[in-house]
């Protein structure tokens, strides 16, 4: 029995020894010799961003029953080490590893501990370290902060009174009020009663002349005294006041008052046009020189010179600027000396007394460039300033650009989805509405079922009026050349000037063109006008077209016309108006027997004042008998016939597009690519010629121009007040 009791005995002696060595190295130790033991032979720890700290334990243990005295080597930062023991009884205890990176890069450290056994363990540290994102801004008074916990960016409000950058010139003292930057205007005063002095956003105050002062329209005339402003004096002797207005007799001032006078022989009796001089008495008859065809003084022949251009600015003093698709914008083009900017963009309009081209140097860019040098101002890249939209997509490029005031820019984005394989037709877009200094005020992804659908959902439309709101026009497109003539429907879209979606509607339309005119908005294949504030139809009309609008008529262009490069059959002969804002019928015009219209642009000029009838505004375009081009202006107040001018010129095509200066027009003609598609006229090489056009000026009216206008602006002007 003693014998048996005692074999028992060392038989579970030697379990326990087994379990309890068992139990000590589970998980088994290793990187061991002697008695010293480690867990893990390294630590590597997840990518870190700078400034963050990352931590991991290692536990430490002695295989035997003595203690043991420890020597660790040091570890150089970012790592740090403690609870290593230097004397460690039977049993184990925890050490604990930090990384805490202060600067980016790759980093590794060895730990090497040594018992007083002679024994050693060594353990591995590796750590990366990562910048912390930039944070981009929804607006100048927000502040923004990545958070490495959820790795996003989180963007709060800065407290309402914090000084802020308006991106404004015209802008003093700016706080943050309600996330919104705002200030105190800036007042440009010369001291010259006979300036207008305005504030240009990146320049601040400037003064141009004013506005011609108004007369009594009959005997008194407005004049301008620097001191004291407006006046009235009388009327130079003989000029017309009434509606008499014969050689034999008319209603003539004499001495400041309306009288009936014969007016004798060599008496001005009726105003000079673009072609024919003015004319004069003889006898009873008011007998005018023959007209006279219009001939160039100026003409560039773009494929003459191997450049892709096929679009017209003419800025304010008449100087004129060349653009293509993805060429170098030609600046002061009819000048002695052109400058070609450096780099490449597509379309461009003027801004702020600049050139403003999208894709410029590169896609996903817009610059704002100096009219003299070609060199930027500012440039933004949407990827930069708002990389959580950048994520969303790839190969991110400009769709259309549209000024919305001298303060405010919107862009519109467009991108392959970042998840999409080559080749889709899938896209996604970016609305950005930016300051007059290229700062980022709002930025968002639009959506709708209409653009998830993968069918090349084309912007077609983007226009904004004087109050700032923004208007944009999508619709499916048929993909070869992306045409403007697409299927229905349409989705149109409102935004205020922050970018803040106002309302949203689906018609059934062709996409094409926008225009906008005292609350009404004008879709080109629309055959009603909408509301500005809520999308509603207002009143039945003809299909409007690319219209120009004064304060008080809208004017659609001619039907059935167009800008294409083989034109079409030229059927329309009748140009009509319609009130604003009521849209009745008020004129309609008709060319000559066997003229037809052959264009579908037109354009508002002003005559220069005559007489004390002052100025009166002309809607533009272009007709033909077939074989003479022919100018056509019509009065628009009531569709009365101005003038036919004849232009001496062999055309390419049909007059594909034109922009008036002061009392010059410049013409574009032979580009072979589709106009009516998207983008228009695409790497065309067009003609250009600049016409003289005595006695007009570029109208200053709500809406001159639906495709281009002056500047291209696609905004509403703002409308003078009533004297």
């Amino acid at each position: 029995m003693q014998g048996g009791t005692g074999r028992a005995l060392l038989l579970m002696g030697f379990l326990v020894g087994l379990l309890g060595v068992g139990c000590r190295e589970s998980p088994p130790l290793t990187g061991a010799s002697g008695r010293l033991r480690l867990s893990a032979e390294s630590v590597t720890f997840p990518s870190t961003y700078i400034g963050q700290t990352r931590e991991d334990t290692v536990r430490v243990l002695n295989a035997g029953r003595a203690p043991l005295d420890v020597r660790w080597t040091q570890v150089d930062a970012p790592f740090t080490v403690e609870g290593f023991p230097e004397r460690l009884s039977t049993g184990e205890a925890v050490g604990r590893i930090r990384f805490s990176p202060v600067t980016p890069g790759t980093y590794s450290a060895t730990l090497v501990g040594t018992s007083s056994e002679g024994g050693t363990v060594s353990l591995t540290l590796a750590g990366e370290a990562r910048v912390l994102p930039e944070c981009a801004l929804p607006g100048t008074c927000y502040r923004a902060t990545f958070d490495v916990a959820t790795e996003r960016c989180v963007a709060v409000p800065l407290e309402d009174g914090t000084p802020c950058d308006p991106g404004n010139e015209c802008v003093l003292e700016a706080r943050c009020v309600s996330a919104q930057c705002k200030g105190r205007e800036r007042v440009c005063d010369d001291g010259n009663a006979c300036t207008s002095d305005v504030c240009n956003p990146l320049d601040g105050c400037t003064a141009v002349p004013a506005p011609p002062c108004p007369g009594d329209g009959k005997c008194q005339v407005g004049v301008c005294d620097p001191a004291r402003g407006c006046g009235l004096v009388k009327a130079p002797d003989g000029t017309f006041c009434g509606s008499r207005r014969g050689c034999d007799g008319a209603d003539v001032c004499v001495d400041g008052a309306c009288a009936l006078r014969d007016l004798p022989d060599g008496f001005v009796c009726a105003p000079g046009t673009p072609c024919q001089g003015e004319g004069r008495c003889q006898g009873p008859d008011c007998a005018r020189p023959p007209a006279t065809a219009l001939v160039p003084n100026w003409t560039f022949d773009a494929a003459e010179r191997s450049r892709d251009l096929h679009d017209i600015m003419v800025w304010p003093d008449g100087s004129v600027t060349l653009a293509g698709f993805f060429s170098s914008p030609m600046l002061d083009a009819t000048g002695e000396r052109p400058v070609s900017a450096s780099g490449t963009g597509r379309r461009c309009m003027l801004w702020n007394e600049r050139l403003l081209c999208m894709d410029y140097p590169l896609q996903g860019t817009v610059s704002l460039l100096d009219r003299r040098t070609g060199e930027p101002r500012w440039t933004f890249t949407l990827t930069s300033a708002r990389p959580d939209l950048g994520a969303q997509a790839k190969t991110m490029f400009m769709a259309r650009l549209a000024v919305m005031a001298p303060d405010r820019l919107a862009a519109l984005f467009e991108a392959y989805p970042a998840t999409s394989e080559e080749g889709t037709l899938c896209r996604v877009y970016f609305l950005v509405v930016l300051d007059a200094k290229g700062g980022l005020i709002s930025g968002q992804l639009l959506e709708d079922p209409l653009l998830s659908e993968c069918n090349h959902p084309h912007p077609f439309g983007l226009v904004s009026n004087t109050a700032g709101d923004l208007f944009v026009a999508f619709s499916p497109t048929v993909n070869s050349g992306a045409p403007l003539q697409a299927g229905a429907p349409t989705l149109l879209l409102a935004y205020s000037a922050d970018g803040v979606e106002r309302w949203r509607r689906t018609l059934p339309m062709p996409g094409g063109e926008l225009g906008t005119v005292r609350g009404l908005l004008l879709p080109e294949y629309g055959t009603a006008a909408l509301s500005t504030v809520d999308g509603t139809e207002q009143g039945p009309m003809e299909e409007l077209g690319r219209a120009v609008a004064t304060r008080d008529v809208v004017v659609p262009s001619p039907a059935g016309t167009t800008v294409n490069p083989m034109g079409g059959e030229a059927a329309a002969s009748e140009l009509k108006g319609y009130t604003v804002p009521g849209l009745a019928p008020l004129w309609t015009y008709s060319l000559s027997a066997g003229q037809r219209f052959t264009s579908k642009e037109l354009r508002l000029a002003d005559t220069l004042p005559w007489g004390a009838q002052g100025a009166e505004t002309l809607a533009l375009g272009f007709a033909s008998d077939g074989a003479t081009p022919t100018l056509v202006g019509v009065r628009t107040r009531d569709g009365s016939e101005a003038f036919q001018c004849a232009l001496a010129y062999e055309p390419l095509s049909v007059q594909q597009l034109f922009e008036l200066g002061p009392e010059s027009l410049v013409l574009m003609d032979g580009s072979n690519e589709c106009g009516q598609c998207d983008p228009p006229f695409a790497y065309s090489r067009a003609r250009f010629q600049r016409f003289p056009l005595l006695g007009m000026q570029p109208t200053v009216a709500p809406w001159p121009g639906t495709f281009g206008g002056p500047g291209h602006g696609h905004h509403e002007l703002p409308v003078r007040a009533e004297p």
